[in-house]
């Protein structure tokens, strides 16, 4: 089985910088620890303004990237939802486009979005809200293409209560059905353990499901239990081992090593790490840990 990697990186923090006074600094930190990509937050940056591209501030961004030895991956808006109602969909699209212009302007070789959620008081309107999506996706799976960004659908768990996301496995038929090249996935391993677990679903083989179509992979570690205990503060939650937590890897249960030995994935996946900040000084050792892992995955010729 053949081991092409494109290259491991991680998601810049999000703190509100108006001024991008931060991202210099943090990009001069993604070269020194040597990765190949930075993902970036476009959800936090500023640069659309009413689904309308702002143009000036774009540049000052691209101009802060230029001349660097990084690639790029970007993060899109977290709202954007395309199992929405009806009368917000075409904000939602007309806010995907803008995202997909800028990553594009900046270089930017995925686009990380969301899959679609919706309230269980609709679930008797599921399937159409699925075929919903995948009309969508498959819409944008051209205008990707003319961008030359490649869209990667990210699962997702059920954060809210009463409401219903596609588990890894369902998310994989999605893909398979729209099936553009341009419209793949990416496997968040904790939301996948996350939602699993809670749907009583064998995380193993869901995430074996949505695996081959996963062009991009969000790699950071929780123990797969949701958020149910009243605590207070950060490291209560770690203690108690519940929710979304981006713990560094070995904090959590993930099992990574077998993950890597049964999942193949497509070439060219792209490893990126997702670290919450209270966890930052971990980081160097997380990307030596996440390059050990994708030297034993298995990809696709």
């Amino acid at each position: 089985m053949a081991n092409r990697v494109l290259g491991v990186g991680f998601s810049l923090a999000n703190d509100d910088d108006f001024a991008f006074q931060m991202l210099g600094p943090r990009l001069d930190e993604a070269e020194a620890l040597g990765v190949e990509f930075v993902e970036l937050p476009l959800y936090a940056m500023d640069l659309i303004a009413g689904a309308r591209v702002l143009s000036s501030r774009v540049k000052a961004v691209k101009d802060i990237l230029a001349g660097r030895p990084l690639r790029y991956t970007v993060h899109g808006p977290l709202a954007i939802n395309m199992m929405d109602v009806s009368e917000r969909l075409a904000r939602h699209q007309d806010v995907l486009k803008a995202a997909l212009e800028i990553s594009s302007e900046l270089g930017c070789v995925h686009y990380v979005m969301h899959c679609g959620m919706y309230e269980n008081s609709r679930a008797g309107q599921a399937e159409d809200l699925y075929a919903q999506q995948r009309d969508i996706l498959s819409a944008f799976g051209e205008v990707a293409e003319k961008f030359g960004v490649i869209i990667a659908v990210e699962n997702l768990f059920a954060s809210k209560p009463g409401h219903h996301t596609a588990l890894p496995g369902r998310l994989a038929r999605e893909i398979a059905a729209v099936s553009h090249p341009f419209i793949s996935a990416c496997l968040d391993f904790s939301h996948g353990f996350l939602r699993s677990t809670a749907e009583g679903a064998n995380f193993m083989e869901e995430a074996a499901a949505l695996a081959p179509f996963a062009r991009h992979l969000h790699i950071h570690d929780s123990f797969g239990r949701m958020s149910v205990s009243p605590t207070y503060h950060r490291s209560e939650r770690m203690a108690y081992g519940e929710g979304d937590l981006h713990l560094p890897l070995g904090l959590g249960s993930l099992p990574w090593d077998e993950l890597m030995q049964q999942l193949e994935f497509p070439a060219d996946v792209v490893f990126n790490i997702e670290l919450a900040p209270p966890y930052w000084a971990a980081l160097n050792d997380m990307i030596v840990e996440t390059r050990r892992l994708a030297a034993l995955a298995r990809t696709a010729d």
